[in-house]
């Protein structure tokens, strides 16, 4: 076996970075720690230093570090069946099918590798579902203004930041742009060709701005009214980070299509797209995936959900979530830099007057690694573990960084 990891870890820290700067495309500015292991909410960097998390691999690592269950059960398949394609049924994906569809209250599923591979299902979906009614291919999807769905072409396309697209251009056609929580700049792009309103229930990237309950309430009367499909991408905010386990079940607002990664493999990757049966319009030969839906993943998200009902999980973020932003808007009174407190559960942000990044590194080089969100605020998404003890070790953290 190679001994490549050990002689890696030999060395001093900044040559193993010198290694790795050396060989991975320069897409990450990194900051200068290797982590090598984790327990419970904290992190464990290769010289040994601790760290409290409270960005969990970004929203993904649900059930914190080291949880024995899950290990157990992805240790347990491993030993059974990693891969086969899907030529083939098996049972893990089939078990954890069954949940992710009862949980999101729709009724069919396709496994993906990532939140971004979800996005292209979904708006794939969407197309077929308008091409299936007119024969048409010149359909438009809404999307929202300062969202975020993900770096690939399509999922970049439907993403409301110029940056991140400027580059890329010209990117997949028609599609449009509305200003979140404003229904009224929707309902002025809506034509014959839209045949999608595509939108965060929280936006994450752009800032953590939560949707206004008669935004989403009027968004499905207006697609129930024009046979648009609603598709809520549910990739970060939901799997319980709001306290529900989707963040549209908040408004009692169901989409027609869902998208769904991060915590539902809790580090592996899998994502998903699930629509109702109506928007179904996928057939054999529509779309397809080597690894989605493997009995790896599929064991690894089976096991999240039953891990979430007998610890609890939900409750937990309900009442440490409202604890969290009791104490980040006693943090936001206290100083004047701070413009405004946003937020539900575990997915909170603090915007600042100045850029935050100095005091993101601040706050890392004291133990606590939080993440922004955009140049001028910071994202609260810890592990959905947290208890109140910790959200008080964060707070005093970020309080001694602020007045540094």
């Amino acid at each position: 076996m190679s001994n490549t990891i050990e002689k890696l870890k030999a060395m001093p820290k900044e040559d193993a970075i010198a290694c790795a700067e050396d060989v991975l495309l320069h897409t990450y500015n990194r900051y200068q720690i290797i982590l090598e292991k984790g327990e419970g909410m904290y992190l464990y960097d290769s010289e040994g230093k601790k760290y409290l998390d409270f960005c969990a691999g970004i929203a993904v690592f649900a059930l914190g570090y080291k949880n024995e269950k899950f290990n157990n059960a992805v240790k347990d398949q491993v030993d059974k069946l990693v891969h086969t394609s899907n030529y083939y049924y098996n049972f893990p994906s089939i078990a954890a099918a069954q949940k992710l569809t009862k949980a999101a209250r729709m009724d069919r599923v396709f496994f993906t590798n990532s939140g971004t591979e979800a996005i292209e299902g979904a708006i794939k979906t969407a197309r077929k579902y308008a091409f299936n009614k007119d024969g048409r291919t010149d359909h438009e999807i809404i999307a929202m203004n300062h969202s975020f769905h993900g770096r690939s072409m399509g999922a970049l396309s439907v993403t409301g930041n110029p940056h991140y697209q400027e580059a890329f251009r010209p990117l997949i056609g028609g599609v449009k742009f509305a200003d979140y929580n404003d229904l009224d700049s929707v309902k002025a792009l809506v034509t014959d060709k839209t045949c999608a309103i595509i939108l965060e229930p929280v936006q994450g990237e752009g800032g953590i701005y939560p949707a206004a309950e008669e935004f989403l309430k009027g968004l499905r009367v207006l697609c129930d009214e024009k046979d648009i499909l609603l598709i809520f991408d549910e990739i970060q905010c939901g799997m319980g980070r709001t306290g529900e386990m989707f963040a549209c079940q908040r408004y009692g607002v169901d989409p027609d299509v869902m998208t769904v990664a991060k915590a539902l493999g809790c580090g592996l990757p899998v994502g998903a797209f699930l629509v109702k049966e109506k928007a179904a319009s996928l057939v054999a030969g529509d779309h397809g995936s080597t690894y989605g839906g493997n009995p790896l993943v599929g064991a690894a998200a089976n096991a999240v959900f039953d891990i979430f009902e007998e610890e609890h999980i939900l409750d937990n973020v309900r009442e440490t979530g409202s604890y969290l932003y009791e104490k980040l808007e006693a943090v936001a009174k206290a100083h004047e830099e701070i413009v405004d407190h946003r937020g539900v559960g575990f997915m909170q942000g603090l915007e600042f007057s100045v850029p935050v990044g100095p005091i993101v590194s601040k706050c890392i080089e004291s133990g606590l690694i939080l993440i922004s969100a955009g140049a001028d605020t910071i994202r609260f998404i810890p592990p959905l573990i947290a208890r109140k003890e910790h959200v008080d070790q964060m707070v005093e953290i970020l309080e001694s960084c602020l007045k540094k």
